[in-house]
């Protein structure tokens, strides 16, 4: 390996990690080391399979990497609903 477009790799990391310690460390003071652990692991949880992406099409990146297509709820249309017929009176 010589190393080349290493520096690339390393941009989403770091984007990663700011956005952790924004999001997340720098808004809790954490006493102990198993806290931590704690909070960092639901944070990587939420972060994964809720948190949505504007880089992604507004997908989490566990919907990106498993294939799984889910649109916001805001955004899904009512279950059974259907459009008006024209001339309905029940409207």
């Amino acid at each position: 390996m010589d190393g080349r477009g290493r520096y690339l790799d390393i941009i989403f990391v770091e984007r990663l990690w700011r956005t952790v310690k924004v999001e997340e460390v720098y808004l809790r003071d954490y006493d102990t080391v198993t806290e931590a652990v704690y909070y960092l692991g639901r944070y990587f949880k939420f972060y994964n399979y809720e948190r949505l992406h504007e880089s992604l099409g507004y997908q989490t990146p566990a919907e990106v990497y498993f294939g799984v297509f889910a649109p916001p709820v805001a955004l899904r249309a009512p279950s059974g609903a259907k459009a008006p017929k024209v001339g309905d009176k029940s409207i």
